[in-house]
């Protein structure tokens, strides 16, 4: 059976064969800071199919808008531009000449069309973009793009605001004797809540893909992933997911293609998005804690997920996360308030395999056992309703007073 080889910490986008990479520092920030690598250039010398997800946000930035036109307008794509330390939103009518003018200049210094390139920005919401700053480090970009692993790794570097890493990873296997690839980059520690989070992810791949295949790989993969994590429960203006498939291996896959060729990309496609978004929730601004919330035996699906975020998002709850208090009683507190359907002489509540709670009674003298594991820095919570079949699982975060220090002035 085909196994799919998980690497992290990979190189990132420059493991797909055709795409090189660049990563240059251009002061966006405007701090005097010219080694702080802050944009990035994606290209793929042969044309690719796109698919893309963006956030729901009804206040989108500028880029999340022409991203979203150059993906519904169709045709091929050669790369993405994505820089950080300014999300150019609430930036009007300018801010959405300033992305159009970014891909405009990309565009011209290789001879191809604006509407082959994405342009994706993170950073300060309201500030105008340093455009003369941008294009002129847009410029070097072009001309430094290389294949190496050192390009990927400067590629992902230059899109981090607070992260404190940079988030790849490269998923392969081996189909019909031939090596296939999907690899990724991603940031995000903050400001983190589907859909999606506030977060850019960039995948890519040597197949071959019809654009309808892909977006539906990717949404399903998204709609699993990036969907399911939280760190403070705030959704961003720029949110984005990117997946360019070029076609460099010479095989194809869709719809007709044989089955197992499908799984394994659709799996491929799922695993990188699994790592990025694990690595951006354990990532998440000054927290201490990553805790994975699973309900089950939920009437629905749409009762299993409100459960889960009610848990994830409260307040309440992540601050006793960071205490190392196991306060089950903050669990059922909102789990009732979640809006789903919920018996409390039915629920279950465990802190990984230990009993809190079962059918509506508590385990008090276990409460040395809920201690110790809420120390770790990794747990899991699990909620049983007993009313249905239905799952959801989110990754979630502690709420600490470092996080609130980071977060309260700019």
């Amino acid at each position: 059976m085909t196994q799919l080889i998980v690497t992290l910490d990979s190189a990132g986008i420059t493991d797909v064969s055709g795409f090189e990479a660049a990563g240059v520092a251009c002061d966006i920030r405007e701090k005097n800071d010219l080694k702080r690598l802050d944009l990035a250039l994606l290209f793929s010398l042969r044309p690719c199919t796109a698919a893309g997800t963006f956030t729901k946000n009804a206040v989108k930035a500028a880029p999340v808008i022409l991203c979203q036109k150059h993906l519904a307008d169709g045709g091929s794509f050669h790369g993405i531009i994505a820089n950080s330390g300014n999300a150019n939103a609430c930036t009007g009518p300018e801010g959405l000449r300033d992305a159009q003018a970014t891909a405009q200049r990309a565009a011209a210094s290789l001879n191809l069309k604006a509407s082959s390139f994405f342009v994706c920005s993170t950073g300060r919401i309201g500030q105008p973009m340093p455009m003369e700053r941008l294009l002129k480090g847009l410029e070097r970009a072009v001309t430094e793009k290389g294949r190496t692993p050192a390009h990927g790794k400067k590629a992902a570097d230059a899109i981090l605001t607070s992260d404190t890493k940079p988030k790849t990873v490269t998923v392969s296997f081996t189909y019909d004797g031939k090596k296939h690839v999907v690899a990724g980059i991603a940031k995000g520690a903050g400001m983190i809540q589907p859909n999606m989070a506030t977060m850019l992810a960039f995948l890519a791949t040597d197949f071959s893909v019809p654009r309808s295949f892909l977006q539906k790989t990717l949404s399903e993969a998204v709609t699993g992933t990036f969907n399911c994590i939280t760190v403070d429960g705030d959704m961003s203006t720029n949110d984005t997911v990117l997946m360019l498939a070029n076609g460099h291996s010479g095989v194809s896959v869709g719809d007709k293609s044989p089955r197992e060729l499908r799984v394994l990309f659709a799996e491929a496609v799922w695993k990188a998005c699994e790592a990025l978004a694990d690595k951006i929730v354990s990532d998440g601004e000054k927290i201490t804690k990553v805790v994975e919330v699973k309900v089950t035996g939920a009437a629905s699906g749409e009762d299993a997920e409100k459960v889960a975020r009610a848990i994830g998002n409260s307040l309440l709850v992540k601050s006793s996360w960071y205490g190392e208090d196991p306060n089950w009683g903050r669990l059922a507190d909102a789990a009732g308030y979640a809006g789903a359907k919920l018996i409390e002489s039915k629920l279950d509540i465990l802190y990984n395999d230990t009993p809190a709670m079962t059918a509506g009674k508590p385990h008090a003298e276990l409460k040395p056992k809920w201690k110790e594991i809420v120390k770790a820095r990794r747990f899991t919570i699990t909620l049983n309703l007993h009313l249905g079949k239905a799952t959801f699982r989110l990754l979630a975060t502690d709420l600490t007073d470092g996080y609130v220090n980071y977060n309260k002035s700019e």
